[in-house]
């Protein structure tokens, strides 16, 4: 290394002149080179090593090497508080450890939704955080005339205060009405609830949809999230979902236009968060084509199955480290 031998006559020219005129301006010398030695991560094992050489090269006296003990005892003095401080940020890095595993545990249960059973429509869902507090957040709501809405959002930031906002927008929509179910209409009345009680810097991104499956049509809405795709059985092709709409709490008059679609027989329609599209290689982002090609592949399978091996795929292309938070959502209409 380099620096070490830069230390080296440093340290012995420290260690003689000590021997030869015993005076403290020498000792903080040795403190000085103490900050410099761990800040260039040289270990104690090697200091100790380096001195015990230098002490056989002089062939010391047994006064001498006792002496020489004032200067190693300085150099180490350093390493003592270096790892008093590293032990107290330790410490500290403990229990904030713990506190947010324990907030992590309360998120799961505060946003815990349930895949809801509707005749003749296969649901499959995935979520997993990139990181312990999740940063996206699905949720189901299934009315008594069977029809049954799905919510998928992503905060523009992580952690705590991404796991608070999500809090509120699930709480948000378990307090409108049953029967005011439209697209539209949610994404409108959760806008005014961001709008006022989210920080400017956050943004929250949603799309909100609803499956009827007696009219076995989907309608939905977006504030500024990728729709997603849909699959065509009968033609056995995807398309993207048309969609557009600002962002939850940016403008508190904001309107949200709905979409249908139409769902045959084997039809899907496939929600996601940009963790999924923005799925990042050494290559770069992976292309549509990819990730639809990853959905066909499986697309004979139930939709858990789907969502779950879709998963697997795009985790081991990263070398399974999630670099964004990650939710895909199937819906697939019976045979």
């Amino acid at each position: 290394m380099e620096f070490k031998g830069m230390i080296e006559p440093k340290y012995r020219e420290i260690i003689n002149s000590y021997l030869n005129d015993q005076n403290e301006q020498l000792l903080y010398q040795g403190q000085k080179l103490s900050r410099k030695l761990i800040e260039h991560q040289i270990s104690p094992e090697e200091i100790i090593s380096l001195h015990k050489s230098i002490m056989l090269e002089n062939e010391a006296t047994q006064e001498n090497i006792i002496d020489s003990f004032d200067i190693l005892l300085e150099v180490m003095m350093g390493y003592g508080l270096a790892y008093r401080e590293h032990q107290s940020l330790r410490t500290q890095q403990l229990a904030l450890k713990s506190e947010i595993e324990v907030a992590a545990n309360m998120q799961q249960t505060l946003l815990g939704t349930s895949i809801p059973e509707i005749d003749g429509l296969d649901i499959g869902a995935i979520s997993v955080p990139a990181r312990q507090m999740n940063g996206d957040y699905f949720h189901f709501v299934k009315d008594d005339n069977q029809c049954v809405g799905i919510a998928i959002a992503d905060v523009i930031g992580k952690g705590i205060p991404a796991a608070l906002s999500m809090s509120m927008i699930k709480y948000a929509m378990d307090s409108f009405p049953e029967t005011r179910h439209n697209p539209g209409t949610i994404l409108g009345n959760l806008n005014r609830v961001v709008e006022q009680n989210v920080d400017p810097s956050m943004f929250i991104t949603m799309c909100y949809g609803v499956y009827n499956p007696w009219e076995h049509k989907f309608h939905y809405a977006t504030a500024g999230h990728e729709p997603g795709f849909f699959y065509h059985a009968t033609k056995k092709e995807f398309e993207d979902l048309d969609g557009k709409g600002l962002l939850l709490g940016i403008d508190k008059k904001t309107k949200y236009q709905e979409y249908e679609k139409s769902v045959g027989p084997g039809d899907m329609i496939v929600l996601l968060s940009d963790g999924v599209t923005e799925c990042r290689t050494e290559e770069g982002f992976i292309e549509r084509e990819d990730l639809v090609a990853f959905i066909d592949k499986y697309i004979h399978l139930p939709a858990q199955e789907i969502v779950t091996n879709v998963y697997k795929d795009l985790e081991r292309l990263q070398e399974f480290e999630l670099r964004d938070d990650f939710t895909l959502i199937i819906l697939k209409r019976k045979q």
